[in-house]
């Protein structure tokens, strides 16, 4: 069943696309009673996606935000240590460290591929730190630093070959937030394999969905062991209620993980489809003069979770936020990438390391539909909306000023 209707008047950004066995997978959790934080499908769904992924565990959760806050809690992450992080991410992945009682340090990204710049973070840990007592410490702030945290941001992998031999060389745990690169690749090998842990979600928007939802992959056996301790909060015997420590309930339910099994059967035709939609948008956008395309990596393959442009207002004639109001006013929604972590309000306080780029894309870039289900006419409307002009461009870019 598609859940995009062709004749729709709203062109959406990106819903979900649930054509496959999830009726009959969820009838089956209804029919049975196994509906809650246990049951069948769990496993199931844990299993799968571990052999996808190429992992030796995995551990179902809520979503990915409650996956990065175990990942750090299992690697070692301490109060008041810190936390390397992309400042181009959605704010949970910094909102997660915080939750360790950790503190974010924010890199900014590199201007091709709009990822964490692993020069940024070589010059961080070289320039900005000391190693005092076998301890690295950072010199502004005297806290240890302990682990690097990279976003595959937009289904695009981080560069992680350097990312992880700069992690090795100053004994740091690399946590991947892989939360937008389920089906994602780096140099052929699947993203959230590269660190100790990794952490997909499974949120309506994403790639594939189990409505809310999140994992946790290892092949540590003691990692995962802990992490499903600490998922279910910290029962150290389920009869009598024992519990030796404060533990979460994160656990995922049957019923979501059903969804999840159903749309991981999907999951390479939802790929395809999000690669020719972005191969369409390359066709039908490559020519227009002040529209920068996604730029995709040799060593990557990219599943295109959200594709995005970025529009140069001096060139094109109006700059994002009055190209996402022309396209609104024709039923098409797009959205402007997050706010830099690094100037919000939230975490401004925090150390970053800038180089100008996040700043520069988030004034420019703007996410394109292109839900699973998206059609060619469709593709074609939303094109057809950047390309023509009419003479008020120039306008809007004035107003905007």
């Amino acid at each position: 069943m598609s859940t995009m209707s062709e004749d729709s008047s709203t062109i959406p950004l990106s819903v979900p696309c649930l054509q496959g066995r999830e009726w009959e997978y969820v009838r089956e959790c209804l029919d049975t009673g196994w509906v809650s934080s246990v049951g069948p499908f769990v496993e199931r769904f844990e299993q799968a996606v571990a052999e996808y992924v190429g992992a030796k565990h995995a551990v179902a959760v809520v979503n990915g935000t409650s996956a990065l806050h175990i990942a750090l809690l299992c690697s070692g992450v301490q109060p008041d240590d810190e936390v390397l992080v992309p400042t181009l991410t959605f704010i949970a992945s910094a909102n997660s460290i915080r939750y360790a009682g950790a503190h974010p340090v924010f890199i900014d990204a590199e201007p091709r591929h709009w990822q964490m710049d692993p020069n940024l973070i070589e010059h961080f840990l070289t320039r900005e730190c000391e190693r005092k007592g076998g301890v690295l410490r950072n010199r502004t702030s005297g806290r240890r630093v302990r682990a690097i945290m990279p976003v595959h941001v937009l289904g695009h992998p981080a560069d992680m070959d350097p990312i992880c031999d700069l992690a090795q060389r100053f004994e740091l745990e690399v946590i991947e937030d892989a939360a937008e690169g389920m089906g994602t690749r780096y140099k052929r090998r699947h993203v959230g394999e590269f660190g100790r842990v990794g952490c997909f979600s499974f949120n309506g928007n994403k790639i594939m969905t189990t409505g809310g939802g999140g994992m946790l992959v290892t092949d540590d056996e003691q990692l995962a062991i802990r992490a499903r301790h600490l998922t279910t909060t910290a029962k150290d015997n389920a009869l009598e209620y024992i519990h030796g420590e404060v533990g979460y309930n994160y656990r995922l339910t049957n019923v979501a993980a059903a969804i999840g099994c159903a749309q991981l059967e999907q999951l390479d035709q939802f790929v395809l489809a999000k690669r020719r939609i972005a191969t369409s948008y390359e066709r039908e956008l490559g020519n227009v003069d002040g529209v920068q395309l996604y730029s995709v990596a040799d060593h990557a393959f990219c599943t295109y979770w959200l594709y995005t442009i970025a529009v140069s207002a001096e060139v094109y004639g109006t700059d994002r936020r009055g190209l996402h109001r022309r396209l609104a006013q024709q039923g098409i929604q797009t959205r402007p990438l997050w706010q830099p972590l690094h100037a919000s309000g939230a975490h401004g306080a925090s150390q970053a390391i800038l180089n100008g780029v996040a700043d520069q894309l988030y004034g420019r870039c703007l996410s394109l539909p292109c839900s699973i289900d998206l059609s060619e006419a469709g593709i074609a409307r939303v094109c057809r909306g950047i390309t023509q002009t009419d003479g008020n461009h120039r306008a809007e870019l004035l107003s905007a000023a």
